[in-house]
C-alpha cells in the first residue's frame, strides 16, 4: 500500500499535477479507499523524471518493515504503448527492481505479486494519457540490510525484499490480533457441513502458494503464522481428526525443538536442534562439528548436500519424524485428542521433498507421494 501511494504521487509529479502529501489509493474489489502518507516527492532533469518517498507505518514495532523507507523513482517509457488491449493490460506500466528490491535469481525480473501490480494498474491507470508508457523504478534504501533477516533468499529471491503483499490489511504473525483471526478462520472451517475431519496448517504464504500448486487444496488449507501451538489445541478442540503441517524445513525445524511460537524474536535455536538431530542420526562427529560452526541453517544445508549428500535423506527424516513426535506431545501435555499430526516439508528451491511417517499416509490420501516431486 505504501508502494502505491509513493508510486502514485511519483506520477503525479511527472504528469505535471499538484502532488497531495496524503495519496488516496482505490483497493481493489471492495470499492473502498485508503490514504497514505507522502513524506516528500520532486520532479528533476528537467521535468523528465520524478521522485516519491513513503514510509511503513504498519504500527506494530515487531514488524520487520515497520518504518522502512520506500523510494518510487517515475519516468516515462521508451517502450512501444500498446493501449488498452485487454490482453496486455501491462503493457503501459514498466515496473523494475531498484536497490534494495529483491529479483528471481541474479538479473532476473522483480519480486512482485499479482496483488501489488493490480493495485498500481488500478490507481496509476487513470493519471497515465492512453499513448505514453510509464516506468517506475522501486528502491528500498535499507531493503539488502533487511532481506538479510527474511527468508527471501531460501525462495530464490535475491539482492532485497519481496513485494509479495496479497491484501491490503498489514498482517503480523507473531501478533495476537493475526491469533484470533486465524482460530476464527479455522473454527469456521471446522463447522462447515462438508468439513470431514482434516486439515492442512500450511506456514507462510510461500507455502500456500506451493500446496495449491500441488493439489494439496483438495483438503480445507489454512495459512497460519507462528502460533503453532494454539493452532494445534484449536485444531484438536474442534474436532480435526486428521492434520497435516506443512512449511518450509527452516521454519518447521523449530518445532522438532518443542518451540511451538516460531517468531524470531521469541525463539531461534535452529542450528542448534540441526546439530541435535544430526548427533541423534548418527552422523559422524567431523560433519557434526561443520554444521554447527556454519553461520545459517541454510548454510549448513548447503555444505552437507555439496560435501555428504547421502547424509541429508537420514537427517531430513529425522528431522520431519521429530517433527510429528514433539507436536504429539505438545498436544498431550494439554488435554487427550485423537487428532494424529503429520508434517512435511519443502526445501528453499520450493520442493515439497520429506514427510514423516503420519504426514506420508496424509499426503497419500491425497493421491500425492514424495515421488512425484
Amino acid at each position: 500500500m505504501w508502494l502505491s501511494g509513493a508510486a502514485k504521487a511519483a506520477t503525479e509529479a511527472l504528469c505535471g499535477r499538484p502532488v497531495a502529501l496524503n495519496q488516496t489509493l482505490s483497493l481493489l474489489d471492495s470499492g473502498e479507499t485508503l490514504s497514505i502518507p507522502i513524506v516528500s516527492s520532486a520532479v528533476f532533469a528537467e521535468g523528465k523524471k520524478s521522485m516519491a518517498i513513503a514510509h511503513c507505518e504498519t504500527a506494530h514495532g515487531m514488524d520487520l518493515l515497520n518504518g522502512l523507507e520506500i523510494w518510487v523513482l517515475g519516468e516515462w517509457s521508451s517502450q512501444k504503448c500498446l493501449g488498452n488491449q485487454k490482453n496486455l493490460p501491462e503493457s503501459w506500466l514498466e515496473v523494475v527492481a531498484g536497490m534494495g528490491v529483491g529479483t528471481i535469481g541474479e538479473g532476473g525480473r522483480i519480486s512482485i505479486s499479482s496483488f501489488a501490480l493490480k493495485l498500481l494498474h488500478l490507481n496509476l491507470r487513470p493519471l497515465v494519457p492512453l499513448d505514453r508508457s510509464l516506468r517506475l523504478e522501486i528502491v528500498f534504501p535499507k531493503g539488502r540490510e533487511l532481506a538479510a533477516r527474511t527468508s527471501n533468499h531460501a525462495f530464490g529471491v535475491v539482492n532485497g525484499l519481496a513485494l509479495i503483499g496479497t491484501q491490503a490489511e498489514v498482517q503480523v504473525s507473531a501478533s495476537p490480533e493475526k491469533l484470533k483471526i486465524s482460530l476464527a478462520q479455522l473454527r469456521k472451517i471446522s463447522n462447515q457441513n462438508d468439513f470431514h475431519g482434516s486439515l492442512i496448517l500450511v506456514v507462510g504464504e510461500n507455502g500456500l502458494d506451493l500446496a495449491t500448486n500441488l493439489g494439496l487444496d483438495q483438503q480445507p488449507l489454512l495459512k497460519v503464522g507462528n502460533w503453532l501451538g494454539p493452532h494445534l489445541i484449536e485444531a484438536a478442540q474442534q474436532g480435526v481428526r486428521q492434520l497435516l503441517l506443512f512449511g518450509y524445513h527452516g521454519k518447521l525445524i523449530k518445532l522438532a525443538g518443542g518451540i511451538f511460537h516460531t517468531h524470531h524474536h521469541l525463539a531461534d535455536g535452529r542450528l542448534e536442534i540441526l546439530v541435535s538431530l544430526a548427533v541423534n542420526t548418527g552422523l559422524p562427529l567431523e560433519v557434526i562439528r561443520s554444521l554447527s560452526s556454519a553461520k545459517s541453517i541454510e548454510g549448513a544445508l548447503i555444505w552437507l548436500e555439496d560435501n555428504y549428500p547421502a547424509m541429508v535423506l537420514p537427517l531430513w527424516k529425522s528431522l520431519v519424524e521429530a517433527i510429528e513426535i514433539r507436536s504429539a506431545n505438545y498436544l498431550s501435555r494439554h488435554g487427550s485428542w485423537p487428532m494424529r499430526i503429520g508434517s512435511a516439508v519443502f526445501d528453499r528451491k520450493r520442493r515439497l521433498r520429506w514427510a514423516g511417517s503420519i504426514g506420508i499416509q496424509h499426503l497419500s490420501s491425497l493421491g500425492t507421494t514424495l515421488e512425484d516431486f
